[in-house]
């Protein structure tokens, strides 16, 4: 029996979305009534229903995957989320961009800090010449 591979174009079940937007399952069972709900809520969401299924495209997946952005990572309600999203200029890779770990950015300017400590040392040096 051959397997064909799906094409990454294609539309995708409301199971498959829940897969790539990484929603807690519940058991073996996907979560997509949150992405219902967000149907729901989001006038930008509009799947495709063939046979009474949802079918989603890749912008209908996009949107998705900012919804569940600004919701869970930056904590923002329904209702600020809908007004971001119906701001043309949002673009999610930007808002993620200007995410910073606390770690990381401790650890850079503990880095930075040495090397004025550094510079002063050396300076410091030369003028005693």
């Amino acid at each position: 029996m051959r397997i064909m591979k799906k094409n990454s174009k294609a539309y995708k079940t409301i199971g498959e979305v829940a897969e790539i937007l990484e929603l807690d399952s519940i058991g073996n069972k996907t979560n997509t009534h949150t992405i219902r709900y967000w149907e729901s809520e989001f006038k930008q969401i509009k799947p495709i229903i063939i046979n009474k299924r949802r079918h989603y495209d890749d912008k209908n997946i996009d949107v998705l995957k900012k919804i569940k952005f600004l919701l869970k990572n930056k904590g923002m309600t329904i209702s600020g989320v809908k007004k971001q999203l119906n701001e043309d200029f949002f673009d999610i890779d930007a808002n993620e961009n200007k995410t910073i770990n606390a770690l990381d950015l401790k650890f850079k300017l503990n880095k930075i800090n040495k090397l004025i400590k550094d510079l002063k040392t050396s300076n410091g040096k030369k003028n005693t010449r």
